[in-house]
């Protein structure tokens, strides 16, 4: 997997799944444009370690569920690197409670970020990648999309929104040479699990057919494989990462 030459952005990319996925995509030679929102130390730290590899890269603070910030990103980017190949829509947050007890604002953030977020980012590079006519695009969605979860119903339902917007943006572009495809993580090892008792850790492990939790490597070289050229006929695909929790 040779990705020389291309421009990758990784919407929240400063931590945890979206930095190990800026990581991989440089290791395997494509510049990096980072966008976070509220940690610029990590962001920047990720941009070192992708120089020190040798590779270009920046990072843009935008708010993806904004438009406007996304159309300035997008273009920041393209003033940079002067194209943009790779798309990961990775940036997500959790609002997580029961549903009697969700309010408005719960829903509308989970959905403005992590649905609309994809749309929007996606929007913008769309047409950028039908004139190259290349491209590849990734969303980051999750086996709770799939199965649903107890005390997410918005994430879930975030989720779920991006798979089926994943299929459907996929048959728009495949006749332009563009990609579309969505990974769905299980449970990942990140700051997130790492809180929680071995109580909950333990009951985890026990829903996972393989017994352990997953790395953010794990997600990272899935989302390299489908961003390369080794994965050119492939388009519209959900492929799960998840220990075989969903089968």
């Amino acid at each position: 997997m040779n990705l020389s030459g291309k421009t990758a952005v990784i919407t929240g990319g400063s931590r945890g799944i979206g930095r190990a996925i800026a990581l991989k995509l440089a290791e395997l030679g494509a510049n990096i444009a980072i966008n976070y929102t509220s940690t610029p130390h990590k962001a920047e730290e990720v941009v070192a370690l992708v120089r020190q590899m040798g590779r270009e890269a920046i990072a843009i603070r935008a708010d993806v569920s904004d438009g406007e910030q996304v159309q300035h990103m997008m273009k920041e980017v393209e003033e940079k690197f002067s194209t943009i190949d790779i798309l990961v829509n990775n940036a997500g947050i959790t609002r997580d409670t029961l549903l009697m007890k969700m309010k408005d604002e719960d829903w509308d953030q989970v959905m403005a970020i992590n649905l609309k977020g994809t749309y929007n980012c996606t929007k913008a590079v769309s047409r950028k990648m039908m004139k190259q006519r290349s491209g590849k695009i990734v969303n980051i969605a999750s086996v709770v999309g799939v199965m649903g979860n107890v005390g997410q119903a918005n994430y879930a339902a975030s989720k779920a929104g991006i798979i089926g917007f994943t299929k459907s943006v996929a048959k728009e572009l495949a006749t332009r040479g563009i990609n579309v495809n969505a990974v769905a993580p299980g449970f990942i090892q990140t700051e997130m699990t790492d809180v929680l008792s071995d109580e909950v850790k333990e009951a985890l492990l026990n829903s996972i057919p393989m017994r352990q939790l997953g790395t953010p490597e794990d997600v990272a070289n899935v989302v390299a494989f489908l961003c390369s050229d080794d994965a050119r006929y492939i388009t519209g695909q959900v492929i799960h990462v998840d220990g075989g929790m969903v089968m």
